[in-house]
């Protein structure tokens, strides 16, 4: 599951180089975390991930505090969390993660990306079945002493498997167990890079580099668009 999640990370990066992209939507994230469960990220922990992700993507200070500061201010949009499942060219699927405040923009949107590749957006439920939802945490290998003693340690919150990549080590376990597992990781003092929930594919597909070249044309339109937060695909 590693791999498949690991390209995807790899190629949102490089197309997320520019910070005029990047941070409205690590922004946006904030701000709607904390107007769901209030600004403090001591008790809000979808804040405290959210603002964490931030940080780990050298986003400024005040950028964060701005962000968090929008969650009280009267004239904020309020943003709703949508979900859109497609199919591109050469049989890849994609999942699409929003938050919006115009979902009619939003879906009209969406759906023009996929048409325009020779896509289409399936009807919600379509493709569920061949993702599976998981949480996933990155930390540092140099802060783990003994990886078997941690997964051992991580196995009762929820934990189920461990991949180390380089110097980054990365903890998957089911979805619902996401708070257990970071829960657990604060109780062991080890920080976390960044920590989020993954939609991995059960199948991917392995393409070659001109239909890859096809796919990440249209895939460049999808996360570009401001609205959209996250995209899984089944690309090996």
């Amino acid at each position: 599951m590693g791999r498949a999640f690991e390209y995807r990370r790899a190629a949102k990066e490089k197309r997320w180089d520019k910070m005029s992209k990047l941070f409205p939507k690590l922004g946006k994230a904030i701000t709607m975390a904390a107007k769901e469960s209030g600004t403090d990220p001591t008790t809000n922990a979808k804040l405290r991930t959210a603002i964490q992700n931030a940080k780990a993507e050298n986003m400024p200070k005040d950028n964060i505090e701005n962000a968090i500061k929008r969650a009280n201010q009267k004239d904020i949009a309020s943003f709703s969390e949508i979900i859109y499942e497609g199919k591109g060219p050469h049989g890849v699927l994609v999942i699409v993660e929003c938050a919006t405040d115009n979902p009619t923009r939003t879906v009209a949107n969406v759906k023009s990306y996929f048409n325009k590749a020779g896509g289409q957006v399936v009807p919600n439920g379509s493709l569920e079945f061949m993702f599976n939802r998981k949480s996933v945490f990155e930390l540092e290998l140099s802060n783990i002493n003994d990886l078997e003693e941690l997964e051992f340690s991580l196995i009762d919150a929820g934990c189920d498997e461990i991949e180390v990549n380089e110097n980054t080590v990365y903890v998957y376990g089911d979805y619902t167990s996401f708070g257990a597992i970071a829960q657990k990781l604060e109780e062991l003092n080890i920080d976390v890079k960044k920590s989020s929930l993954q939609r991995i594919a059960t199948s991917p597909i392995e393409l070659s580099e001109d239909q890859m070249n096809d796919v990440e044309k249209m895939l460049d339109k999808i996360e570009d668009d401001d609205d959209i937060q996250q995209v899984f695909t089944n690309i090996a």
